[in-house]
C-alpha cells in the first residue's frame, strides 16, 4: 500500500463551497448567540435558574458581561483552533459552537413557556 498525494473529494449537497456552508454557520453561531443570552436572561428574570454551574456562576457574579465573556473565550477558542484544520472541514468549528447554542435556544424557549 501507498499514498500518492491523492485525496477523496467530497462534494457538498447542491452547489454549497466549504467557504459558504462556514459563513452561513458562522451566521448561524451569532444568530444562536443572542438568542441563548436573550432568552437565557429572559428565564432568570421569569425565577427560572440557569443550569451550567459555569455559566450560573459567571452570570451571578458579573451579569450579562460574564455571559458574553463565557461566549467571547468558546468564540476565541474556536477561531485559534480554526486554522489547525483543513479548509474544507472547518465549517466544524462554528457548528460545534452552534449546535449547543441552538439546542440552549429552543430548551430556554420551552422552560419560558412553561412559566409564562
Amino acid at each position: 500500500m501507498s499514498y500518492d498525494g491523492a485525496s477523496l473529494r467530497r462534494r457538498l449537497p447542491g452547489d454549497v463551497t466549504p467557504v459558504e456552508l462556514e459563513r452561513a454557520l458562522w451566521i448561524l453561531v451569532g444568530v444562536s448567540l443572542v438568542g441563548d443570552v436573550v432568552t437565557t436572561f429572559v428565564g432568570l428574570h421569569l425565577g427560572l435558574n440557569e443550569s451550567n454551574p459555569i455559566a450560573r456562576g459567571a452570570i451571578y457574579n458579573h451579569g450579562l458581561a460574564g455571559m458574553l465573556a463565557l461566549k467571547g473565550v468558546a468564540i476565541g477558542i474556536g477561531l485559534l483552533c480554526r486554522p489547525l484544520l483543513p479548509a474544507a472541514y472547518r465549517a466544524i468549528v462554528p457548528a460545534g459552537l452552534a449546535l449547543p447554542w441552538t439546542v440552549a435556544v429552543f430548551v430556554n424557549i420551552y422552560m419560558i413557556a412553561t412559566v409564562a
